[in-house]
């Protein structure tokens, strides 16, 4: 009778805990879609930028000498430069990246396979470009759960997967045909070890070495992913080397943990040789002259914003004053109270002895990442923190902490109301993300750099008249702009080629003879050295153009307005006269030159 009444009244207890079970999970598998919704969403509405270029390059196994350079290339053949060249193995790609790049070859070795299983890729080579990134920004969502599973609690892990899904950070770089989201997964995944590393140490008195080595091979594999992962496992050291001295009174085993450690950090700085003296050849590249020198305190500040683009991101890039200064505001304001909500979780978590340990890892491993991240600027006097796509390395700790603060306030001053028990603060923060993913799945925030879509509708405003666009490059990075820019240019020109066709056909009465031909589109790649004047004696050596009037938009990186003269000659036969109400600067000036023929 006793064991019937204990069963009867522990039932109710176990159906409750499987109801809680299967809302937690129900609530992970909903944060996994909505991530994969808005990393999915329009994946193809933004214009490849430079750098996606760059990768495309790489990725399909050709390098910078494939490129079309020195001749005249119609528009519409610009997309079959992105066809994928059989038969490229890896070490050949991670040869043509030691020469002409400055980036770890893995990443482009898997994009590379991922291309070739796609391959042909047809009209939708963007989608397939991007959706690796997609696929890794998803699988970081999954990782960061674990994280605070790990290190704080389920309704911790929730929280952080949800939060990742709805950054606009996140969003941006898995949208992104670039190597940001694998190496945010990787450090992510070593987070997960590092943590576990630690809770070994603390409660075990000992490490795991399989948990040690799968440690070691995931920071292995991101170095080779990405240069910024070094600066991970230093960090991840570091926060071993300090959470190590500062509870030694209480390791026993000292002597073991210490050559266990000794050993997987062996192993992670040995695998690393073979690459090192590609990493010295690219330290001073022309690639990474761009990064300035800080101004005073500037790192603080733009790390700071980089904080606020975590958590809210509204339309400020290119709008007008009133609605740039409301948005920008209410980022700032929303910034400060997201700040204040994590400020009182972290001091409950760092003086709760259950999330002491896991608080001080995580911190630890961010505020190491931020003073590399200062180190780099005022001692190597390249500012990376500007860049908010940079801040990627220590993003996972950030979210994890961030989310674990949430959970903490949550579980002080939940409402019993609350179906899911879950604080209105967490519910507002997981709201604004959701509008600032739209955002930038719609390309309202987080704009492509050099703007290739203003440019190509800048360039594309007489789509009755032939043109040209030709670029003065100096590197093969200029010529990778320019490829960008002509990619958002031709389906503009495709466009207005159909609506003139249309047109047309649209009039019976005209004979055929005189039906409008379809302008033409073409682009140009000459090198300048060391001033304009090789790319404008190119353009006077130019085969006569069948037109007899055409929109010459000259593309100059480095150079000035004063640079582009007044006159220029287009094949002998052409005189071209500079339109000084068309000068614009993207970071590099495009001008219009209205060209006619001489009779």
């Amino acid at each position: 009778m006793l064991v019937v009444l204990v069963t009867t009244q522990d039932e109710p207890l176990k159906e409750m805990a499987n109801r809680k079970l299967y809302l937690h999970y129900l609530a992970l598998a909903g944060a996994i879609a909505l991530g994969a919704i808005l990393r999915f969403w329009n994946l193809d509405l933004k214009p490849l930028w430079m750098d996606e270029v760059i990768t495309a390059i790489f990725s399909l196994g050709k390098t910078y000498n494939d490129l079309p350079l020195d001749v005249v290339l119609p528009l519409e053949r610009v997309p079959e430069i992105f066809t994928i060249q059989p038969g490229v193995s890896c070490s050949q790609i991670a040869k043509n990246l030691a020469t002409q790049s400055t980036h770890p070859p893995l990443f482009f070795c898997g994009m590379y396979s991922w291309l070739n299983w796609l391959s042909p890729l047809g009209n939708e080579w963007v989608v397939k470009l991007r959706s690796p990134a997609a696929f890794f920004g998803v699988g970081a969502i999954v990782a960061i759960y674990y994280v605070n599973r790990i290190a704080f609690s389920r309704s911790a892990g929730i929280i952080a997967a949800a939060f990742m899904a709805v950054s606009p950070l996140a969003v941006y770089l898995s949208q992104e045909a670039r190597h940001y989201t694998l190496p945010m997964l990787l450090i992510t995944l070593s987070l997960m070890g590092l943590v576990q590393v630690v809770k070994d140490i603390e409660k075990r008195q000992k490490v795991r070495l399989w948990v040690l080595l799968g440690w070691a091979i995931i920071n292995s594999i991101g170095i080779y992913v990405h240069y910024f992962c070094i600066l991970a496992f230093i960090a991840q050291i570091s926060t071993l080397l300090v959470l190590i001295c500062w509870r030694r009174a209480n390791i026993i085993n000292k002597r073991q943990i210490w050559l266990a450690l000794i050993l997987c950090a062996s192993v992670v700085a040995i695998s690393f040789l073979p690459w090192l003296p590609v990493v010295a050849n690219n330290y001073n590249r022309s690639e990474t002259g761009w990064l300035d020198p800080p101004q005073n305190i500037s790192p603080l500040y733009q790390t700071l914003m980089s904080w606020v683009l975590m958590v809210i991101s509204l339309p400020v890039e290119n709008q007008i004053l009133p609605i740039a200064v409301i948005c920008g505001l209410l980022m700032l304001l929303f910034g400060v109270w997201v700040g204040w909500q994590a400020f009182k979780g972290l001091r409950q978590l760092w003086y709760a002895k259950s999330t002491h340990l896991a608080t001080l890892t995580l911190l630890s491993f961010s505020i190491c990442v931020l003073l590399e991240f200062f180190a780099i600027a005022y001692f190597l006097g390249k500012d990376i923190t500007p860049i908010p796509r940079y801040h990627f390395v220590y993003y996972p700790s950030f979210c994890a902490l961030l989310a674990a603060s949430f959970a903490q306030v949550n579980k002080k001053e939940k409402r019993k109301s609350s179906i899911f028990n879950i604080h209105y603060s967490i519910f507002i923060l997981f709201l604004v993300g959701i509008l600032s993913c739209v955002f930038v799945v719609f390309n309202l925030v987080f704009q492509k750099p050099f703007e290739p879509e203003q440019v190509a509708q800048n360039m594309n405003q007489n789509p009755s008249l032939p043109l040209m666009m030709v670029v003065g490059y100096r590197d093969y990075q200029d010529v990778a702009l320019g490829l960008s820019f002509a990619l958002a240019l031709e389906p503009l020109r495709e466009v207005g080629k159909d609506k003139l066709t249309s047109s047309s056909f649209s009039s019976p009465s005209l004979p055929h003879s005189l039906t409008p031909s379809s302008p033409s589109s073409d682009i140009a790649f000459f090198k300048q050295s060391p001033d304009f004047a090789p790319v404008l004696q190119k353009l006077s050596q130019l085969p006569t153009p069948t037109a007899t009037q055409l929109n010459l938009w000259v593309v100059g990186p480095g150079r000035k307005r004063k640079d582009y003269p007044q006159q220029i000659t287009l094949s002998q036969q052409m005189a071209c006269t500079i339109d000084s109400s068309q000068h614009y600067r993207v970071g590099v000036p495009y001008q219009l030159y209205r060209c006619g023929r001489r009779f």
